[in-house]
C-alpha cells in the first residue's frame, strides 16, 4: 500500500506543479536528465552485478522478454493497418511492453504468494524487465526516434545511452564474480535511491487528463494490450501450453505469478526512456499515470480467474 500511496502522491504533485505560477514548464527534461545520467546508471550497477541464475527460475526471467517481443509484433502489425506514426508506435511498444515488476509488483506478489513471491518477483524484475528495458527498450526506441533508422544511427544512440553503458559494465562484472564493496555498493544505492519519485514526478508533470486524450484510439489500444492481452499471452503460454512439461502441481503458483506480473500497469522506467528518445511523450506519461491504478482492479480479476482455473 505504500508504494501505491506513493504513486497516487508524487503524481498528484507532477499534476499540481504543471499548474504552479512561476514553475518551468519543461523541468521534467532536468529531472529525466538526472534519472538517465545517474540514477538508472548507479541501480543498473548494482543490481545486474548481483543477478544469479537458475535454471528451474527460467520462465520467471523470460516473461517480460516474451511481453516485449509480443508488444513489438502487435504494435507493429496494429500501427500499419491504424496509421499510427512512428512517435506513437514506439511510444506503446515500449510503455505497453515492459510491467512495473518492482514498483507495483513486489508488494502485490508478497500479500498473494508470500515471501516466495516476492523472491520470484525479484528475479523477474532484476534479470527480466530492468534488463528488458535497458536493452530491447532502448534499442527500439532509437529505431522509432528515428526518421530513416540504420544500423550506425541505432547503435550510437545504445552504446551512448548511460544505462546501457552501465548495463554491459555491470554484466562483465557479473561474469566476473565481482562483487562491490559494501561502501561503494551503500554509495550506489544512495545515487538511484531518487530515482521513484523523481521519474513519477517527471510523469506526473506530463500527465494530460483532458477527455481528449483519455479516449484516443491509441491510448485506449495501449491499455487493452497492457492490461488484458499481455497476461493472457502469458495465460496460454505458461499454464495452458507449458503447464505439464515446466509446472509441477506444488509449482502452479510460480505460472500465475507471471499472469499477474504481466499485469501489471506499465514500467515508469519505461516511458522515462520513450520520452527521452521524443516518442509521444504525452502518450508516454498517460500510459504510466492510468496503466498503474487501472492494473490494481485487472490484477484481482486475473488472480481470481486463475484460481478456479
Amino acid at each position: 500500500m505504500t508504494n501505491l500511496f506513493l504513486l497516487i502522491i508524487c503524481l498528484s504533485l507532477g499534476v499540481l506543479l504543471q499548474r504552479t505560477k512561476g514553475f518551468p514548464k519543461d523541468a521534467y527534461l532536468g529531472l529525466n536528465a538526472v534519472i538517465i545520467n545517474i540514477c538508472l546508471p548507479a541501480l543498473t550497477l548494482l543490481y545486474t552485478s548481483e543477478i544469479s541464475f537458475k535454471p528451474n527460475q527460467l520462465l520467471v526471467i523470460l516473461t517480460p522478454y516474451v511481453l516485449f517481443i509480443s508488444s513489438f509484433i502487435f504494435f507493429k502489425i496494429v500501427a500499419k493497418s491504424l496509421r499510427f506514426d512512428r512517435s506513437t508506435t514506439g511510444a506503446l511498444t515500449i510503455t505497453a511492453g515492459i510491467s512495473s515488476i518492482s514498483f507495483v509488483g513486489f508488494p502485490i506478489f508478497e500479500l498473494l504468494y508470500g515471501k516466495a513471491g516476492v523472491q520470484m518477483g525479484i528475479l523477474m524484475s532484476q534479470a527480466g524487465s530492468f534488463v528488458v528495458c535497458g536493452t530491447l527498450g532502448i534499442m527500439t526506441a532509437s529505431y522509432y526516434s528515428s526518421s530513416e533508422p540504420s544500423v550506425k544511427s541505432i547503435a550510437k544512440s545504445i552504446f551512448t545511452f548511460p544505462p546501457f553503458v552501465a548495463f554491459c559494465v555491470a554484466v562483465c562484472l557479473n561474469i566476473l564474480d565481482f562483487h562491490f564493496p559494501s561502501s561503494v555498493s551503500d554509495i550506489l544505492q544512495k545515487l538511484g535511491s531518487p530515482f521513484t519519485i523523481l521519474a513519477l514526478l517527471s510523469v506526473g508533470l506530463q500527465i494530460n487528463l483532458s477527455q481528449g486524450n483519455l479516449v484516443q484510439k491509441p491510448f485506449l489500444l495501449g491499455l487493452f494490450f497492457k492490461l488484458l492481452v499481455a497476461p493472457l499471452i502469458i495465460f496460454v503460454l505458461y499454464l495452458i501450453l507449458l503447464q505439464q512439461n515446466f509446472f509441477v502441481h506444488e509449482n502452479a503458483w510460480i505460472g500465475q505469478m507471471c499472469v499477474v506480473g504481466a499485469a501489471l500497469g506499465s514500467m515508469n522506467t519505461a516511458s522515462i526512456i520513450a520520452i527521452n528518445h521524443q516518442l509521444n511523450p504525452p502518450l508516454a506519461s498517460l500510459m504510466i499515470g492510468i496503466s498503474i491504478p487501472l492494473s490494481l482492479i485487472t490484477v484481482l480479476f486475473w488472480h481470481y480467474l486463475l484460481i478456479f482455473f
